[in-house]
């Protein structure tokens, strides 16, 4: 996995960076299976400082883009504080990234029963066109 940090208006700091590498690492335990069919993954975290002149007071954002075998993931957040930011980024992308990985293994489960009631010849459905004979 390749990690890739930028700061905006504010200086990236050692303590920044590792608490970002050590939330988008906790993602790896779900990426690694689409890891272990040969592909890598390509993280690129962007925090910084939002101008001034659109909100009182100091407001961070953090988006994070994450791209795996031409699938991408994308997730953003604004907060007052730049490491409650980062969590919600982490969260949104966990949610988003298990929902794709549920909706494929849905996908072949609901492929796979068509298939096996086509064997039983319990249906007419023809499998490459989806419509009844």
């Amino acid at each position: 996995m390749q990690i890739n940090v930028v700061a905006k208006n504010m200086e990236l700091t050692g303590a920044i960076k590792d608490y970002i590498e050590k939330r988008v690492t906790n993602l790896e335990k779900l990426l690694a299976k689409m890891e272990s069919q040969g592909t890598e993954a390509f993280v690129q975290f962007e925090v910084g400082q939002t101008t001034k002149h659109h909100k009182s007071g100091e407001i961070f954002h953090s988006d994070c883009r994450v791209n795996i075998d031409g699938k991408e993931f994308y997730a953003s957040a604004n907060d007052e504080d730049l490491y409650a930011t980062i969590d919600k980024v982490k969260d949104e992308l966990f949610r988003e990234i298990n929902k794709s990985k549920d909706r494929s293994q849905t996908l072949f489960h609901r492929g796979a029963r068509s298939i096996k009631k086509m064997m039983k010849r319990l249906t007419n459905r023809n499998p490459d066109t989806a419509k009844y004979d």
